[in-house]
């Protein structure tokens, strides 16, 4: 029997429901590193240096695309709290809709600037046809991408966070397995690795969908639900287009910091990559609060409960903060251990480890702001979130990532820095946006 998670105790609830976006998340990340960990295996660094910039793209496509997906999350999520069937349904039939006609006409765009975007990335001219057919498969493999997040999320904003965490574990054994294939036994490289994430994404697609169909219970589909409407899509686009592009504004800002790093040479390159996949598993809890938050807050608005929506952001807070300075600390101790799991050359080793004990702190104040603008959108002020980002990438991130990539040519560490000064910025802009929303309820 599946949870009310608009009753009970916000806290219990909280934890009920972002456990399984946690291990979703770490699964996807597990693509990530799988490609990474395997392609340094069985090639050398410019092969690992494609892979690691590849992926890096793709990751900023999957983020933009998991943002447009939080509105219909916070749509679902709203029509299902507040019990109404016939408008879930409409809202779940329009986010299909929505979505994979969209993700056609993406395929086809990225597929024919593929060369451009090697070239704005300052590939290393060692990795540019590794990164080049990396990209090329794993765009093609677009809509499976789209259509995965997408019914997560259908999933989610019906208080459903469990389904999708089985999902990816299909999809991650088969991503391992086929990459062991690929890049182990036909020594496919970039090519193999891009291969076995794409036919992995679409298993998982097969596998959402069908589910999907079997819940006529809680959602029954008809033709008429995946016809187009404005009210619908209008829901949609007004939260998911400022997270979209906030997130795609905040991965861009991660490229351009890996462009200063590609400009410094080989191993500063290969040591970024790796230090960016790291991160991405220690922001799996601030990532999954963030989803956790927006998902539970548009349940409990639908159900007219604003005061548990305040509580949830609350303890996710708090949650966010305590596991943050518990992982920087560690880091510290462990950084050349950790980049040395993907990387053998003792330069990169050296490297990265510095990366990492200077970005790491970010687990702290990023897992503060994610948890805000997950609040940001359950109450449909998502164009703040896209706002406090913005100002500390622009402000604060960027600038301080290329003075010190200048100014200290040795050693990445001070470039470390720039992400938790950019996050600090944010946080002081969450905390006045929040008092200013309360203001305003209160005096209405």
């Amino acid at each position: 029997m599946q949870r009310d998670l608009t009753k009970g105790n916000v806290f219990l609830n909280l934890i009920h429901f972002s456990i399984p976006f946690l291990f979703s998340y770490f699964l996807q990340v597990l693509y990530g590193l799988a490609d990474l960990y395997i392609t340094g295996r069985f090639n050398a660094t410019e092969s690992i240096t494609a892979v690691a910039i590849g992926s890096q793209i793709m990751h900023m496509i999957t983020v933009m695309i998991v943002g447009l997906a939080m509105g219909a999350t916070v749509s679902i999520g709203k029509a299902y709290g507040a019990k109404d069937k016939g408008r879930t349904a409409k809202a779940v039939g329009n986010t299909i809709t929505l979505f994979l006609s969209g993700s056609l006409i993406l395929m086809l765009i990225l597929l024919s600037a593929a060369d451009s975007i090697v070239a704005v990335m300052s590939t290393p001219e060692e990795a540019v046809p590794g990164t080049r057919i990396y990209l090329m498969i794993c765009f093609l493999g677009i809509p499976f991408i789209t259509a995965y997040n997408v019914l997560s999320s259908v999933f989610r904003g019906l208080g459903d966070s469990r389904s999708p965490m089985y999902f990816i574990i299909v999809a991650c054994i088969c991503n391992i397995l086929l990459d062991y294939l690929f890049i182990g036994y036909f020594r496919l490289g970039p090519a193999g690795a891009a291969l076995g994430t794409t036919l992995a994404q679409a298993v998982s697609v097969i596998a959402a969908f069908a589910v999907l169909r079997s819940r006529r219970g809680i959602v029954d589909l008809h033709p008429g639900d995946f016809l187009l409407q404005k009210d619908n899509v209008s829901a949609i686009l007004k939260v998911g287009i400022p997270v979209s592009v906030q997130d795609g504004f905040i991965q861009i800002s991660f490229l351009v910091i890996t462009v200063f790093a590609n400009l410094r040479g080989l191993d500063d390159a290969a040591a970024v990559g790796i230090v960016e996949k790291v991160i991405g598993i220690l922001f799996l809890v601030p990532s999954s609060l963030l989803s956790a938050v927006s998902a539970l807050c548009a349940l409990n608005l639908g159900a007219g409960e604003p005061v548990r929506a305040k509580q949830t952001l609350r303890y996710a807070v708090m949650l966010a903060v305590g596991f943050g300075f518990i992982a920087s600390v560690i880091t510290q101790f462990t950084a050349p251990a950790i980049v040395g799991i993907f990387e053998t050359n003792p330069n990169v080793i050296r490297l990265g480890a510095q990366y990492l004990k200077g970005y790491v702190w970010d687990c702290i104040f990023a897992g503060v702001h994610f948890c805000f603008s997950g609040y940001f959108c359950a109450v449909e002020h998502a164009g703040l979130s896209f706002l406090h980002n913005a100002l500390s990438v622009v402000l604060l991130r960027i600038p301080v990532a290329y003075v010190t990539s200048r100014g200290f040519p040795d050693t990445l560490l001070p470039m470390g820095f720039s992400a938790p000064a950019g996050s600090l910025l944010s946080i002081v802009i969450c905390l006045a946006a929040y008092r200013f929303l309360n203001r305003k309820d209160n005096k209405v």
